[in-house]
């Protein structure tokens, strides 16, 4: 008889890795597989955002991550070789998350830190394991394998995640199209050893008439990684090299590249697949949506869709809410449609060419940016957007209530404390499981409803900090195990509760709602 798997997870990149970390956590047998014999050996995705360490700090993780990771300290703009503009950004996001910056933590770093921790829970990714087909039974997967040997075998999986990348063999299986375009110009991207001013670790943008010149800090002396265009000439040609690189950037910047350590060079592509559930099947990540890197977002939006999946994964294989699975589709295609089409806007820009293009690029932006850089409501704003957690599923049928400034769909929002060493109202998310969270006082009522629904109830303090995160004193507010908010009830309504609860844990989610966005 074939093994039998929970889930069968394809692909063992950032997004398939942490919803195997996930499902372990929740007690769920997994199959991790992956086609290429090694694990990757380049930097490939930078940026952790705020977000996905919210995330991990669920798992215990995020500590490690932030160890090993150097902070993103500011934003320098250079116009044709001469320095213009330098933004700061540090703690940009300081009162808004525990973790209220950016991190550049290189991918393959990245992925190696995952793998300990998935192999501390007793799974281990299989390398050189290429997926070859499955077939979909009315309760199960049987999944055919070819292992490093060449050796074909079989098994079986209650569920698929296809988490294997933009060529995704689980998508071309399930029929499933990738509508988008692809921009015409071809990028780089190069791990390279640098010296020159934009050696000092601060992210540095070239904006050029020629070429576009981004350089990112890494860890480590003179290391820095370079995305840019190619020479024109090189567009249409196979096998380019360094060679083929535009320099027009770097010779301005007084840039010398002493040694080149990594470069692959690539076309842009803004897609989303026309569905990420069919049946017992799910996409997840660059399988499921590929957009432009500005904002350092494909990753972070990766690991959010394995967060997602994972929990309503866990909670239809233990029986315990079947419907919630029909909320994966909607919540997460709602957000990486949101992000394509506004990457896309911002990507266009900074390498279209016209008169009124260049005046932006060129003039406006390097002026604007330091002035509103200087502005607390600016820097929330943009610290809000690019580290995700403004995402929101308050369309979802999951989604219920408002109370204070709170939706029903929010994300739990972070209460700063003055001594940071204390517990914060995130602590008891590392439960990874449903609870419910007052800020004040609580009926002895609603927590006997809460005992009954078997869901923990977290009292919080009344303080300035709570209502200043849009926290309503003594509503409810019912938390989903990834930190969303499910029913947020000003009322505090013990009947309110139990009737949401047993909704959850019928065949069918039954609250009912359109599709979900992500304002």
């Amino acid at each position: 008889m074939p093994q039998r798997f929970d889930v069968m997870i394809v692909g063992a990149g950032p997004t398939g890795l942490a919803l195997a970390l996930w499902l372990r956590r929740l007690g769920i047998g997994v199959r991790i597989i992956d086609k290429a014999p090694q694990p990757g050996a380049s930097s490939r995705a930078l940026a952790v955002h705020a977000r996905t360490l919210e995330l991990y700090r669920q798992l215990g993780i995020a500590g490690d991550v932030v160890a090993r990771a150097l902070p993103f300290a500011a934003v320098n703009l250079w116009v044709r070789g001469r320095h213009r503009a330098r933004a700061a950004f540090g703690d940009i996001g300081r009162g808004l998350s525990p973790f209220p910056g950016v991190w550049i933590f290189p991918q393959d770093q990245h992925e190696r830190l995952l793998v300990e921790h998935l192999h501390a829970s007793g799974v281990d990714v299989e390398r050189g394991t290429e997926l070859l087909d499955f077939q979909q039974g009315s309760g199960s997967f049987l999944v055919s394998t070819r292992g490093p040997d060449g050796t074909e075998t079989a098994c079986e999986a209650t569920y698929l995640a296809g988490c294997d990348g933009a060529h995704s063999r689980v998508r071309d299986v399930l029929g499933v199209g990738l509508p988008g375009g692809t921009y015409s110009r071809v990028f780089y991207v190069a791990d390279v050893v640098l010296r020159g001013p934009v050696d000092n670790h601060e992210l540095h943008i070239a904006l050029d008439d020629a070429d576009l010149l981004a350089i990112f800090p890494m860890k480590g002396d003179h290391t820095a990684r370079l995305v840019g265009t190619l020479e024109a000439s090189a567009d249409a040609r196979n096998n380019l090299g360094w060679s083929d690189v535009s320099h027009e950037a770097m010779r301005k910047m007084t840039i010398s590249v002493d040694r080149v350590n990594w470069l692959s060079t690539y076309r842009v592509h803004h897609r989303v697949a026309e569905r990420f559930r069919i049946g017992r099947a799910f996409l997840l990540g660059d399988a499921a949506h590929i957009h432009s890197p500005v904002g350092g977002q494909g990753m972070n939006t990766g690991i959010g869709d394995a967060v997602n999946l994972a929990w309503k994964l866990a909670a239809a294989i233990r029986g315990q809410g079947p419907g919630l699975l029909d909320s994966y589709e909607p919540e997460r295609r709602a957000f990486a449609e949101r992000l394509v089409a506004t990457t896309d806007r911002v990507f266009t820009l900074a390498n279209r060419d016209g008169a009124m293009a260049r005046v932006l690029r060129i003039g406006a932006l390097p002026t604007l940016m330091p002035w509103a850089m200087r502005s607390s409501a600016a820097r929330g704003l943009l610290f809000s957007t690019i580290s995700q957690i403004r995402i929101n599923y308050r369309h979802s049928a999951l989604s219920h209530g408002k109370a204070g400034g709170v939706h029903g769909g929010d994300r739990l929002p972070w209460v700063a404390r003055d001594d940071p060493s204390g517990e914060d109202n995130f602590t008891p998310l590392a439960s990874n499981d449903w609870q419910v969270h007052v800020y004040g006082a609580a009926s002895s009522e609603l927590e006997q409803a809460a005992a009954r629904s078997g869901i923990p109830l977290h009292r919080f303090a009344w303080e300035p900090a709570a209502e200043r995160a849009g926290l309503a004193r003594n509503a409810a507010y019912l938390v989903r195990p990834d930190g969303y908010v499910g029913l947020a009830d000003p009322a505090a309504s013990p009947e309110t509760l139990e009737r949401y609860v047993r909704g959850l844990r019928e065949p069918g989610v039954t609250q009912g709602g359109p599709p979900a966005t992500a304002g």
